[in-house]
């Protein structure tokens, strides 16, 4: 099928004619553009720069009183006049006290105090000394009077309960027992009972440290065993 076309419609033909057109638009506005100043507009510079008038500001002087010195500290009053005597000499002093109100002088007399200096009882509680504390006849003897006078308890018997009490007391320096305590226990009954008889032990032989008796420190087990 062949396509018809009519001339006015063929647009090829103008294609040429219409870009020169164009070229011709764009190179007249680049010319306006590049021709277009302003050489008819002035600028008035004769008012742009004042003169400034700086008015000088006086500051008035201040004078600084001159301070006055404070005047000097008065120098302090004898109240009264000691004399000094020697210890050595036998003490009978007079001291005369002259007041500020110049009335009549106050004599005192001193009276020496003697003080008698009591030697302080020594509580020191040793643990370890050069003689320790021993029971009368030894630690056979201490054994003896222990399985002698031990009452083992009925409800510890009952019960079963054995086993060694561990009892710590101080010897003073007479060799009597005190401060007896239970360090290592095993039945209430039992402790009790061992209590009993460290405390009624007879006197100890004391400890001795540097040649005189001493407070020790001493620990004793007690034992508890049913047959």
């Amino acid at each position: 099928m062949e396509v018809k076309k009519s001339p006015k419609a063929d647009l090829e033909g103008k294609k040429s004619t219409w870009l020169l057109v164009g070229y011709v638009v764009v190179l007249a506005f680049m010319f306006v553009a590049f021709e277009w100043t302003q050489r008819d507009v002035k600028i008035d510079t004769s008012q742009a720069v004042a003169d400034v008038v700086f008015e000088e500001e006086i500051i008035p002087i201040t004078e600084t009183p001159e301070q006055q010195a404070p005047p000097p500290p008065e120098a302090p009053k004898v109240a009264e006049l000691l004399e000094i005597v020697d210890d050595k000499a036998e003490i009978d002093e007079t001291t005369t006290i002259i007041n500020e109100d110049n009335a009549a002088p106050v004599e005192v007399k001193y009276v020496p105090v003697q003080v008698v200096e009591e030697e302080p009882e020594e509580q020191t509680i040793f643990e370890v000394v050069e003689n320790m504390p021993d029971f009368p006849g030894g630690q056979a003897a201490l054994m003896q009077y222990l399985a002698k006078n031990i009452k083992y308890p009925t409800i510890a018997q009952e019960n079963g309960t054995q086993g060694r009490v561990i009892v710590q007391f101080v010897v003073n320096r007479d060799g009597t027992i005190v401060d007896a305590k239970v360090v290592r226990s095993v039945d209430p009954y039992l402790d009790k009972e061992a209590l009993r008889v460290i405390n009624t032990m007879p006197k100890w032989k004391p400890g001795m440290q540097r040649g005189k008796p001493v407070r020790v420190k001493f620990t004793v087990p007690v034992m508890f065993r049913l047959q």
